[in-house]
């Protein structure tokens, strides 16, 4: 029997393949890096929650509502009767590890960034899987809307630095009153429409429904072209931090589109959302987004304090690059050497592995054949590999105590004593 990778989950593998070349370890590596690299800049800090968390955490925070919560987790319960899921998203998690490590009661401003897999049991399709990877960042006990302004910067420098060109969206969907008053209205335009809309459009108006303006049914977006929206909603206070956001936006030069039909899946959202639209990407063009949430840590059991992130998709952003024809820069995994050994002596094959071990000690990167290959075969697999030099040792070698080196490029040999090869290589490795 043959067995495969569960239904729209994947493997990422050291090689690339013609069928799937952005499934490729060494660009994950590059895009994690940029990403990482420009957080840390920015003054974030690592988290690392697990993959399990408690049921509960998720329907608090998420929603019980939710399509996440309602239909997509993978959720059983243990040994120890508990109800575990494994993580749909990343925020929560974080949450959850700062309240019980005391995290919000040592740092006034609490900045944090991680990289994770989420699990969600969508629909798949191409860009979106039921494993996914994302790049998410955290900030924790600021209101002011400079820090929404630094979050929404860096969701958009991570992918113009890549260089894909993005639409910025944004909305504010207010306090808990604002949509309190702002969702009777809407129900009340959509009511005598109702029998018309979809009839997951009827689910949500019974159940969310502001989660009825996230919809692309054609149908039900005719129905919603002229409803009230939320904007006209706010208090002065969230009107007011929204503007300050704008104003923010501006001075950074970074362009973007008030989008009245923007509320984001998770009921924790709270004033300002966004999203991140690719540009020539076509139907599957949204890359990432986040917002607001200030009420979440008290939601999950903290005190409270005010908080805001984005997540962005891994294999969006890979598939966009491939889309678009960009590579990201990559890290050079050929090695340095490449040891190539001639003759039958033992002694020929213990200097080989001696000085191996001496390279890869030393911070350079080398290998040799472990299948003997002959003289001729082990130098095609030096060239396959990418090796810049050749290290030759044969019977006369080891009696003299020296190598043959040999750059590849230049065709350049030369002999050097065996000991001073670490010594030389280390110079050529910078």
């Amino acid at each position: 029997m043959r067995y495969a990778a569960p239904p729209y989950m994947y493997d990422v593998l050291p090689y690339p393949s013609t069928k799937e070349p952005w499934l490729t370890t060494a660009r994950w590596r590059a895009v994690e890096r940029h990403f990482r690299e420009m957080v840390m800049r920015a003054g974030y800090r690592e988290i690392r929650t697990p993959i399990l968390e408690p049921t509960e955490l998720f329907k608090r925070s998420i929603g019980e509502a939710t399509d996440i919560v309602s239909k997509e987790m993978f959720t059983f319960v243990d040994r120890g009767e508990r109800s575990l899921t494994m993580k749909p998203e990343g925020t929560a998690p974080a949450v959850r590890a700062c309240i019980e490590h005391g995290l919000f009661a040592e740092h006034g401003l609490l900045k944090l960034y991680y990289i994770g897999q989420n699990f969600r049991y969508e629909r798949g399709q191409k860009g979106r899987y039921r494993q996914h990877q994302q790049l998410g960042v955290e900030v924790f006990g600021a209101h002011d809307p400079a820090i929404d302004a630094e979050v929404l910067a860096l969701a958009m420098n991570f992918f113009t630095s890549l260089g894909v060109r993005c639409k910025l969206h944004i909305n504010s969907v207010g306090t808990a009153e604002c949509r309190a008053r702002y969702r009777e209205a809407l129900k009340a335009y959509v009511a005598p429409s109702l029998q018309h809309l979809s009839e997951e459009g009827k689910m949500r108006y019974e159940v969310n429904p502001l989660r009825m303006l996230d919809t692309k049914d054609q149908r039900d977006l005719a129905i919603l072209a002229g409803a009230p929206v939320l904007r006209d909603f706010l208090t002065d206070d969230s009107s007011k931090h929204f503007e300050q956001l704008q104003g923010y936006l501006a001075a950074l030069n970074i362009p973007f589109a008030i989008d009245d039909g923007l509320v984001r899946g998770f009921d924790y959202y709270s004033g300002t959302v966004f999203e991140i639209k690719g540009e020539g990407l076509g139907a599957q063009d949204a890359l990432g987004g986040g917002g607001r949430y200030d009420g979440l840590v008290e939601e999950c059991g903290g005190t409270a304090v005010p908080g805001l992130g984005f997540g962005i998709g891994m294999e969006r952003c890979l598939l966009a690059l491939e889309a678009l024809g960009i590579q990201p820069p990559q890290e050079d995994e050929s090695p340095i050497a490449f040891i190539i050994t001639a003759g039958e002596q033992p002694a020929v094959r213990t200097t080989a592995v001696t000085l191996l071990h001496s390279l890869r000690s030393s911070g350079i990167a080398a290998d040799m054949d472990y299948l003997g290959k002959n003289f001729r075969r082990q130098f095609k697999r030096a060239d396959d590999l990418g090796s810049r030099f050749y290290i030759i040792i044969g019977e006369d070698e080891v009696a003299s105590g020296t190598v043959q080196l040999k750059e590849r490029t230049t065709g350049e040999q030369q002999k050097i004593d065996i000991d001073s090869v670490v010594q030389y290589l280390s110079g050529k490795a910078l």
